[in-house]
């Protein structure tokens, strides 16, 4: 059966510190009248000023000819593949990529192509093992079309791949006939942390996106940028698929707001990142992951209670983490400040060292 998200239970108190995820943040009051001060019209008959400004904006931020803009970073991830790939293509990526794990199997589904996983460390993996996974070019092989990253890593750790990584896999994908595609739902922490401007941390991709929902801290959207043969295929795919909007200038000035108000500050984030991690670590039995960006993976059943455990008592003292696979990830965000995750870590403290 698919799960339904279901409401909280009636007994559960208000989330006082979400640490869930940066998709749970709130539009702030600065951005809130940038929305409503938005010129508006048709997106879908290209009348919407505000729209194209964030779209022009965004090209020019990554280096590329055009963008689009759409309503959530899967749909940039999914018309990406159905442009770059023909059915029974098959696409390279990391084995905890977003596109294998949490798209509910799109890419097989509308566009008929496999993933091939890859192994690595941190989510990341070498041009090595890009080498090794491509196949001769024969009638018994799947065609290689694309090859796919994820800046930053999330199930990695919210890890940062190093320039020096990025262009040396590309290299190889090159040199293979591939096509290259950047999820890139949280490449503005990876930029901030590396201190490397977007354009050329994805100066080697044919496509990659921006998610607005996560650290920068809009209500909705994401926006695909490439070539403009790129982009124009995209638009039917964008069509196709429901994408198209109408006065979206409302939220495209969200997004805009936030590119020109929450990049810099994302370091917050990273800092608060840090200081939840050196505190975990100074727990006997927890296991933590050091952060690169605002995402802190740690593990606590060295403490004697399970990530499932330690996640709904947490969550009964209205503070909300995630768990996932037996991992507790903690994600900072422009809703949650420096006293906060001192509160937080509190809490923590008092259910995993109980005596």
């Amino acid at each position: 059966m698919v799960h339904i998200p279901e409401r909280p239970p009636a007994n559960a108190p208000a989330v006082r510190i979400n640490l869930y995820s940066d998709t749970q943040t709130r539009p702030t009051a600065g951005m809130k009248a940038a929305m409503m001060a938005a010129e508006v019209g048709d997106e879908q008959h290209g009348d919407d000023p505000s729209v194209h400004e964030l779209c022009d904006k965004m090209a020019k931020l990554m280096g590329k000819e055009a963008a689009v803009f759409l309503p959530s970073g899967t749909m940039c991830n999914v018309i990406a593949t159905l442009v770059h790939c023909v059915p029974g293509d098959e696409i390279i990526a990391h084995k905890t990529a977003h596109i294998l794990g949490s798209e509910g199997g799109a890419h097989a589904a509308l566009r008929g192509v496999q993933i091939r996983a890859l192994e690595g460390e941190r989510g990341m993996f070498t041009p090595e093992a890009v080498k090794a996974a491509i196949l001769p070019k024969t009638r018994h092989a799947p065609p290689q079309a694309l090859l796919e990253v994820e800046q930053t890593a999330n199930i990695g750790g919210g890890a940062v791949w190093p320039k020096e990584q990025l262009d040396a896999v590309v290299a190889v994908a090159r040199e293979a006939g591939l096509a290259t595609h950047m999820d890139g739902a949280r490449l503005m922490n990876a930029c901030v942390a590396a201190g490397i401007p977007a354009h050329e941390m994805a100066a080697g991709f044919d496509s990659v996106w921006l998610d607005f929902t996560k650290g920068l801290g809009a209500p909705l959207g994401a926006v695909l940028c490439g070539s403009h043969d790129f982009i124009e295929k995209s638009w039917r795919w964008k069509q196709r698929l429901g994408g198209s909007m109408r006065q979206a200038g409302i939220c495209a000035a969200a997004c805009t707001y936030s590119l020109d108000h929450h990049v810099e500050r994302l370091a917050d984030d990273h800092a608060n990142a840090r200081k939840l991690a050196a505190g975990l670590s100074q727990i006997p039995g927890v296991v933590v992951e050091k952060p690169d960006t605002n995402l802190v993976f740690f593990d606590t059943t060295g403490a004697g209670i399970t990530g499932a455990e330690f996640s709904a008592k947490l969550r009964m003292q209205g503070i909300q983490v995630s768990s996932l696979g037996g991992r507790i990830r903690a994600c900072m965000h422009l809703d949650v400040t420096s006293e906060m995750v001192d509160e937080a870590l509190e809490a923590m403290r008092k259910l995993l060292s109980p005596k």
